[in-house]
């Protein structure tokens, strides 16, 4: 589109824009009603001669009809038939008869309902859209001589400082490098109370400074952002649609080509056996009415649509409304261990240096390769490393062997990190007797060993990291919600693996499993009819996510592979957001199932008492239009905390 033609459309009115994309202002259907009332009234109350009451009759059609028709000529435009013609053509129809208010009370009626249905759907998204609002738009650089410059938010690059004063939000994603505050996390995390930050604490952008003048170097950009990974997930939620709903998109379609079908056969069948023509056309118009699917087709969307709403301010993200209906229907959850059963926060708490190397050799080697590397264990020895202050050499070439390990080259020679054999295969040194010892002592208690070797240096390193305070209570309610299964699958060792297994209280683990093994365990569980959640953070995740019935991925600790091939991502972290997720995903699916039931039998009811016994039209209207309101606001009911409930 030219640069004059979008400014063009930017000057159009409201009302104008409004009607291009089909959402109905309140102020429509008030309009038609007050000129409706003013035709049928007007002659008998204030004198209006018959022009005047007709003036007013055809003022109110435009104005009920006016956004029906718009959505009708987009709809027949793309060789579809939709409940806007159906209302039309029988309001139309009235008038051809003379019943003119009837045609008119229709059209106020339908216009009325479709009004409500977008102020109702608006209140799913308000919250959602109000995070737009929280990304700052400029940031305060630290430039190297200590001066500031005040720059956009969508130019600062990793590895630059930025000032945060007290009450400024955070620009982007980054890390406190120098000063003590306190940060206003709620709305990236959930968690109302601000939580304190220091040097080496992360931050997110749009977070709130709520103490003191910080100083923090951005890890990501601004359009790589928590925020900005929610605002984008978000996006695609909303354009997503659900398998339900995708099938009543379908639906409609030849059911309202079934509808004019009837209604054209209502009329000529009677009137071809001596019926009068105007009652059957009447009762035509009627039945365009009474039948039109509008109740089942917003039903599915107003229910998903407030799910999604609630499970964004809760801090659960879905991808649209599919992996929301999947997850009502999920069987076995499997888990990865480190970053989602653990804290994700591992510590080194043993170096046993090989041979000549020494402790300190030892871990500057391994943090240089793990800098490059996004896995939580490698992260644990950076920072490990830094806490030392030693002096860590850059490296560069990182390659990544998923689940065993990752090579970089350092000072021009290769250096590997990982498990024992994939080292060994790398002609590593081999341990000797003491140092075997050390390290089978390490493993038996429940220590994760990393192994080094290149560059003259050769060792291996302990790292534990602590299982998540609210695991088991989390695994323990969907052992109640009905799961059949919970497994645990990891890359460490059968001693850490057993540990972790038992103080969360899963039915089954796997240790030593490489990506591929865990994809193979999914499809093994699969194959067996079980529908499967998968739950990870790390790049080594994301082919079990793709595979699994749904994907869901840490949002804090994940990384941007888990997040991007998730189906649902939970914000902070925190496990006892998947129990919640399932129940507010059946409570959905529930929810949507009463609303189809109900809108398929009034329009069953309606019909049937129209074509035995004959209905007014204006009952008909209704008694559509309030079945239409009602699954509405049923939907509704989800945007209200379940714990309330």
């Amino acid at each position: 589109m030219s640069t004059s033609r979008q400014a063009q459309q930017e000057a159009l009115p409201a009302w104008v824009k409004a009607l291009a994309d089909g959402k109905e202002p309140i102020w429509t259907p008030m309009v038609c009603g007050v000129l409706a009332l003013l035709g049928w009234l007007g002659p008998d109350l204030l004198g209006l001669p018959k022009w005047a009451a007709m003036l007013a009759y055809a003022g109110a059609y435009v104005a009920g009809g006016a956004f029906s028709l718009g959505r009708s000529i987009q709809s027949l435009k793309d060789r579809r038939l939709d409940i806007d013609l159906l209302m039309l053509l029988s309001a139309l129809g009235a008038a051809s008869i003379g019943e003119y208010a009837e045609g008119a009370a229709l059209l106020f009626l339908f216009s009325l309902s479709n009004a409500l249905e977008t102020r109702a759907l608006r209140r799913t998204t308000r919250a959602i859209e109000s995070l737009m609002e929280l990304r700052p738009d400029e940031a305060m650089l630290l430039m190297p001589d200590g001066s500031e410059r005040k720059v956009a938010a969508e130019e600062l690059v990793p590895g630059q400082i930025v000032r945060i004063r007290p009450g400024e939000r955070i620009p982007v994603d980054g890390q406190v490098v120098s000063g003590h505050t306190a940060a206003d996390q709620a709305a990236i995390t959930g968690e109302s109370t601000p939580e304190p930050k220091g040097p080496g604490d992360r931050v997110f952008a749009g977070s709130i400074n709520v103490g003191g003048t910080v100083e923090v170097s951005v890890e990501r950009r601004a359009s790589e952002s928590t925020l900005a990974r929610i605002i984008e997930l978000v996006e695609e939620a909303r354009e997503a649609k659900a398998p339900t709903q995708r099938f009543i998109d379908r639906f409609e379609q030849g059911y309202a080509a079934t509808v004019i079908f009837a209604a054209a056969v209502a009329v000529v069948l009677p009137v071809a056996f001596g019926e009068a023509f105007r009652p059957a056309f009447y009762r035509a118009m009627t039945l365009l009415v009474v039948a039109s699917p509008c109740a089942v087709v917003i039903s599915t969307p107003a229910t998903i649509l407030a799910a999604l709403g609630h499970a964004a301010r809760k801090g659960l993200l879905f991808k649209g409304g599919a992996p929301l209906e999947e997850l009502a229907t999920i069987d076995s959850f499997a888990f990865d261990k480190t970053g989602t059963l653990t804290g994700g926060r591992p510590v080194v708490t043993s170096v046993v240096p090989f041979g000549e190397s020494t402790a300190d050799e030892v871990l500057e080697m391994a943090a240089a390769v793990e800098r490059l590397s996004e896995h939580h264990l490698g992260r644990a020895i950076v920072e490990s490393a830094e806490a030392k202050s030693l002096m860590v050499p850059s490296a560069h070439g990182l390659v990544n062997h998923r689940g065993r390990g990752a090579v970089a080259q350092v000072s021009g020679r290769q250096v590997a990190v990982g498990r024992r054999d994939f080292v060994a295969e790398l002609g590593a040194r081999a341990p000797n007797a003491q140092e075997r010892e050390k390290i089978e002592l390490l493993e038996q208690e429940a220590r994760t060993v990393v192994f080094l070797s290149g560059n003259g240096v050769s060792g291996a390193l302990a790292i534990e990291d602590q299982v998540r305070p609210e695991a088991r209570t989390a695994i323990e309610q969907l052992q109640d919600l009905g799961t059949t299964r919970t497994v645990m699958m990891t890359g460490d060792n059968p001693t850490v693996a057993r540990k972790v297994a038992e103080a969360v209280g899963v039915d089954e683990w796997h240790a030593e499993v490489m990506p591929e093994d865990k994809v193979a365990i999914l499809r093994e569980m699969m194959l067996g009819g079980e529908r499967v959640a998968m739950v990870g953070d790390g790049v080594n995740d994301a082919p079990a996510l793709a595979t699994a019935t749904v994907g869901v991925a840490m949002g804090v600790s994940g990384t941007d592979a888990a997040l991007e091939t998730a189906d649902l991502v939970l914000v902070r972290d925190e496990l006892m957001l998947l129990p919640y997720a399932v129940r507010l995903s059946r409570k959905a699916q529930r929810i949507v199932r009463q609303n189809l039931a109900f809108a398929c039998a009034v329009i069953a009811i309606l019909v049937v008492v129209n074509l035995l016994h004959g209905l007014a039209l204006p009952i008909g209207v209704i008694g559509h239009e309030g079945s239409t309101i009602l699954v509405v606001l049923n939907g509704l009911r989800l945007l209200r905390p379940l714990d309330n409930e």
